[in-house]
């Protein structure tokens, strides 16, 4: 390999990790426009590097500064619901359409139906998620205080609200970081090394939408495992069944934080001041 190109392929890391990595300057840190430096410069040397890198670079930093166009607190007002739907939605269809309409390329897949039956293994992950979360979740929500990020629940209709919310956000999860972000940085990196630089971006939407104080700890491991469950898997139903019966969970216990008497199943549960 020439020394020109064996210093074009040393700059193809860094290019993606500028990407990847503002995304904790614009979600987590909050660092608004400058967190849009690392981005711009990410997507500009990965051109010069690659061109087919740039574009796909490209792609993933459309669909962050589309994400990062609202502010990702939750929000159950109709307004809100709104907003959420219209970003969210875009930051998966533009980079869909254009990958496919206009750079004809077929990187990033939906596979929804697969045509292969689940294996035991996959039934048992499964169970172990849900004791994971039903054990977990309530002391990392209520003992750390984040359930506050959420709002408050005014009746029946709030209720129904968040839980539409919670799973739709879900649904996106899979959608945009793992079939978007994912399968595009697949295509140039070695699969730990994608999946380590989605769960970047991964985990740093997660801490805006409020899963903060060590959440990390919880939504790290996440990221990276449902991103290797897609390539063991390649099954885009089977993920989001996993994250959606651990977004019950969360559903449950956000709903019993606010009101103690709903919900009430938690056995690691600690009391919630008001």
């Amino acid at each position: 390999m020439s020394g020109r190109a064996s210093g074009s392929a040393a700059l193809r890391l860094p290019a993606a990790a500028l990407v990847c990595g503002s995304a904790i300057l614009i979600f987590a840190v909050h660092v608004r426009p400058a967190g849009y430096v690392p981005l711009v410069l990410g997507v500009a040397l990965a051109l010069l590097v690659d061109r087919r890198l740039g574009r796909d670079l490209g792609l993933v930093a459309l669909g962050i500064t589309i994400v990062s166009s609202i502010s990702l607190h939750a929000d159950l007002s109709n307004a809100g619901m709104l907003r959420f739907t219209v970003a969210l939605g875009l930051a998966v269809l533009v980079p869909v359409l254009l990958s496919r309409r206009a750079f004809h390329d077929d990187a990033i897949h939906f596979p929804v139906r697969t045509g292969r039956r689940w294996d035991r293994w996959q039934a048992v992950y499964l169970v172990a998620v849900a004791v994971f979360a039903y054990l977990i979740l309530p002391v990392y929500f209520l003992g750390s205080g984040v359930w506050r990020n959420w709002p408050p629940l005014d009746g029946p209709g709030d209720v129904a609200r968040l839980f539409v919310g919670v799973n739709a956000v879900g649904i996106w999860d899979e959608l945009f970081f793992i079939c978007i972000v994912l399968a595009l940085l697949r295509t140039h990196f070695p699969f730990w090394l994608a999946n380590l630089l989605q769960a970047t971006v991964f985990v740093s939407f997660l801490w805006e939408l409020g899963y903060r104080s060590w959440g990390p700890v919880l939504t790290i491991p996440f990221a990276l495992v449902q991103g290797w469950i897609f390539r063991r898997t390649t099954s885009l139903t089977y993920v989001v069944c996993v994250h959606l019966l651990f977004d019950l969970f969360v559903f449950m216990v956000l709903v019993h934080a606010h009101d103690a008497a709903l919900f009430d199943i938690f056995v690691t549960a600690p009391t919630v001041s008001p």
